[in-house]
């Protein structure tokens, strides 16, 4: 029952936002999140930060596994420094067609919402940087572009102020 709440906030609030995920109900291809990371997916991307500096880049090789309404997603990061991390993504489709994903360095749930071609998800990280953490929050927008191909990219902010920006291209194999 509380995901379900939270879930209905989380649409409400996205659909009060400018980029709303509503303007791309009619882009195609349509996206299918568990379709499209079921098995082996490569990404590379990039971390920015608010001035639009580039400061580290990345590449991650996914593996998805889908079982009924749960896709989990085991993303291993090596980084342009030779730093590599994991995360291990839980994530449930709900009859709406929204998404619940957790992860350990996420804090709470993120929440997704796809139309067409677009999903849209919010969620805190908890990101360690010398000896302390952040909680960053993030606006992540992943793009279809066809069956292969896919852009992302995320806005980075703390207590409402940006701090930088992710991008990605993913490539499914």
């Amino acid at each position: 029952m509380w995901r379900s709440v939270v879930t209905l906030v989380f649409v409400f609030h996205l659909s009060a936002c400018s980029n709303a995920i509503d303007e791309y109900h009619t882009s195609t291809p349509s996206f299918e999140l568990f379709e499209y990371f079921e098995g082996d997916v490569l990404a590379w991307g990039m971390l920015q930060d608010r001035s639009g500096v580039q400061t580290r880049r990345f590449e991650v090789e996914i593996r998805g596994v889908v079982k009924g309404n749960l896709l989990t997603l085991t993303e291993d990061f090596v980084f342009d420094d030779g730093e590599k991390q994991q995360r291990i993504w839980s994530i449930t489709k709900n009859a709406d067609d929204t998404y619940i994903g957790e992860a350990d360095d996420v804090v709470g749930e993120a929440i997704g919402i796809v139309a067409g071609n677009a999903l849209n998800w919010r969620y805190t990280l908890r990101v360690p940087v010398d000896d302390t953490t952040y909680d960053i929050a993030f606006d992540d927008w992943m793009y279809r572009q066809d069956k292969v191909r896919m852009f992302n990219t995320a806005s980075m902010s703390k207590f409402g102020f940006n701090v930088g920006k992710v991008t990605l291209f993913f490539e499914k194999q």
